[in-house]
Order: structure tokens, then sequence, then C-alpha cells
């Protein structure tokens, strides 16, 4: 029974990332071409609408929306939005869980996270993956500025949040690896490895 289970578990550790990958376009491809195709066959003659248009139709929204999301405009009003959903008891809740988890796989957050360091845990010889996201001292909030000390977010796997740790400079250590990398390596506590491993022992984090 173990053997069985055990493989049973490999399985589904390997296949359900590909389902989840193919449910998800599936979902938009349906959502856009049921929303969006049955906008396009009243505005369009029933004999130029061919299956298909609606997705397209699709991809071209979630591109305009991120063409307009560099205007600032377009910003201060999204800013807003979201105000007023942060506002709102049960939906703060749900919306800001679900806005930080994507917030991890965005082209944006690369300038959140400064560094992936390696952060030891005092003298027990156990390291955890962490992310700098501000070594500059004077942008800490005035009592929380220690003496050569930076702020590191240590994410948790398989859960969606994590810490943000005041730690002295000396007790990370940059590594090379990229934020994706590290990010789909500390959700999945390690399960999908990484190709880089290799720390940056000679590269001192910059205070700039």
């Amino acid at each position: 029974m173990k053997f069985i289970g055990r493989n049973i578990l490999t399985g589904l550790v390997a296949i359900l990332p590909v389902i989840l990958t193919l449910y998800v376009l599936y979902w938009f491809a349906v959502s856009a071409e049921s929303a969006l195709g049955t906008l396009l066959r009243t505005i369009l003659p029933e004999n130029l609408y061919q299956p298909g248009m609606g997705v397209l139709a699709g991809l071209a929204v979630v591109f305009t929306i991120g063409l307009l999301m560099h205007a600032y405009v377009v910003q201060r009003l999204f800013a807003k939005g979201e105000n007023l959903l942060y506002r709102m008891p049960l939906i703060k809740s749900l919306y800001g869980a679900i806005r930080d988890f994507f917030h991890y796989f965005s082209p944006t957050s690369k300038k959140d996270f400064q560094q992936v360091v390696s952060v030891s845990l005092g003298n027990s010889g156990m390291h955890v993956i962490g992310f700098v996201t501000q070594a500059i001292t004077e942008r800490l909030p005035e009592s929380f500025r220690e003496e050569d000390s930076i702020l590191v977010y240590l994410p948790m796997s398989y859960m969606i949040g994590g810490y943000a740790v005041l730690m002295p400079r000396n007790a990370v250590r940059p590594l090379n690896m990229s934020m994706e990398e590290a990010m789909r390596f500390t959700i999945t506590a390690g399960v999908t490895g990484v190709q880089k491993q290799a720390e940056k022992k000679d590269k001192p984090l910059s205070k700039s």
C-alpha cells in the first residue's frame, strides 16, 4: 500500500501543475468566447464572425489593460478602486490575498524584491530563502532603523503570505537565483528544484 500510495502521490505532483495550467487556459478561452463572442455576434454581421474571435478579443482586452496600467491617470483610478475594495470587511481579505499571490509573478514585482538571499537563523545552522525588500535605512520607519540592518521578506511554502523581518546585513548572503526561480522553489518547498544554486559569496549587498 505504501508503494502504491507513494507512486500515486508522485503522479499527482507531476500532473497537477499541468492540469491546473491547462484548466486556467481553458477557463479563459471559454469565458472570453462566451462573453466577448456573444458581444461580437451582435456587432458584426453573422457571416463575418468566426469561432475563436472571442478569445482573440479577450487577449486584446487584456493586452490593452496592461498598456493602460502604465499610464499615471489609470494607475490613480485603479488605486482608488482598490481602496474601495479594501474598505469592505469580507472582500478586502479575499481580494488582498489573491492580489498578493498574483503580484508574486507580476513583471513589476521584480522592482520590489532587490536581491534573493539566504538568511541564517541564529547559530542553528539553518538557512531560509528570503528577498531583500528594503536595503536603504532611511526608507524604513524611523523606529525601525537599526544600524546596518535591512528588511527581508520571508515567503511561506504552499501558503499565501510571509513575514517582513529586519535582519542584520551580515546575517544574509546573496544567492545566484532569479526572482522566479527563488519564488517557485520556495512556494513548492523545493519540490521543483532549481538549475542555479551557486551562492555569490564574494558579492556584498549594496546599500543603495
